[in-house]
């Protein structure tokens, strides 16, 4: 088998994962896999899978062929991450430095634009959707994030604009109708702080596009999302869309603790008592995998923490990031041969984190992790 067919999803493949997708569905919508009946999220499927920035394993990142093909194969949930333009539109991008995901190194008429800015403590140099109008944005073209792991993604690259977030929300929205059932979106708030120092605030923005798009109820198809809890907090006083708080390496601090002098760390926040502050505004909690299963000096996996158990004990769902197909991404004990761009014994990988009794994981291989999820509810 060459590397180009190990990594494209086969059509037996793709079709296998759209009617576990399918089926998924309607589960979302009637049955349920939680034995307590209560907000919607908790009928989504469990384990639920969640399409990273899309399918962006098989596609450019946060492009709406990414999303397109992430529901195609079933994903049960689409992730955006939102970052504003100049005057104030929220566009998908991962992050705001837009060099590496588009070709605006290619635009002589920007070249002036590349400059180095300070994000969150680090600085990065290149060029940065604060520094563009939506206008100036759309003459920009997508592409691989990754192109020396994602080889095969590049032949897409240019095929798609950075999608605002409302063109994502219409989206939803036809597909939804034509369906027949919605859409559920996970939606992250990207450096919040960084941007309301600008003037140019996430939380108010999203709000208002979630009023339009009716998903600003506590029965909405979306959970929001953030590195930063303060977000998460404020997000609570606008919209009742449910929340989850994103966790990094236990040893770090979030970025708007640091500025507003919290001394807590991740560590700290993952204590019972930790969890029952997030509670108290979140529905959820979104951990590194780290923090559900650490590695060993060696990368491979060690013995599960509490995590899972103490954040359910808090009635949180648990959203942990994220589960790639490729061995670099993989821990030590499930990489195949030599080839860090080969996939690995992905299936067992799931197969470990699925045990410790997680409500669902980020992936950028949905039709894998659809596959995963349907073997593992099936045992």
């Amino acid at each position: 088998m060459t590397q180009g067919a190990r990594r494209t999803p086969g059509r037996r493949t793709v079709l296998g994962a759209a009617v576990l997708g399918s089926a998924a569905a309607l589960a979302a919508g009637g049955g349920t896999a939680h034995a307590r009946p209560s907000a919607p999220y908790r009928k989504l499927p469990v384990p639920t899978v969640i399409a990273h920035r899309g399918a962006s394993g098989y596609r450019p990142e946060h492009t709406l062929g990414s999303y397109q093909l992430a529901l195609d194969m079933g994903a049960h949930v689409i992730e955006q991450d939102l970052v504003p333009t100049k005057d104030g539109h929220l566009v998908c991008r991962h992050e705001n430095d837009i060099t590496g995901t588009t070709d605006v190194a290619d635009h002589p008429e920007f070249a002036s634009r590349r400059t180095t800015k300070t994000v969150d403590g680090t600085a990065l140099t290149g060029w940065f959707t604060e520094d563009f109008t939506l206008a100036e944005l759309k003459t920009l073209r997508a592409k691989e994030r990754i192109p020396g792991t994602r080889q095969e993604n590049t032949v897409y690259d240019g095929r798609w604009a950075i999608p605002t977030f409302e063109e994502v929300l219409r989206w939803a929205e036809k597909e939804g109708r034509r369906r027949g059932h919605p859409v559920w979106l996970h939606v992250e708030t990207k450096h919040p702080s960084y941007f309301r120092a600008l003037g140019l605030g996430l939380e108010e923005r999203l709000a208002k596009l979630l009023r339009r798009y009716r998903r600003d109820g506590a029965d909405s198809p979306t959970f929001l999302q953030s590195f930063e809890p303060t977000s998460m907090q404020r997000m609570a006083k606008l919209v009742s869309t449910p929340r989850v708080v994103l966790l990094w390496t236990a040893d770090d601090r979030p970025w708007d603790f640091r500025e507003t002098g919290d001394p807590r760390t991740v560590a700290d926040l993952i204590t019972p008592q930790g969890l029952r502050w997030i509670a108290s505004f979140a529905q959820g909690i979104g951990p590194l995998l780290d923090l559900v299963i650490p590695k060993d000096k060696d990368g491979r996996l060690g013995e599960p923490t509490t995590l899972v158990r103490d954040a359910h004990a808090e009635g949180l769902v648990l959203h942990p990031y994220t589960l790639r197909n490729e061995n670099s991404f993989l821990p030590a004990d499930f990489r195949r041969g030599t080839d860090p761009t080969a996939f690995g014994d992905v299936f067992g990988a799931y197969e470990a984190y699925f045990a410790t009794g997680i409500d669902g994981i980020f992936t950028d291989h949905p039709d894998t992790g659809l596959l995963a999820a349907a073997d593992f509810r099936n045992r």
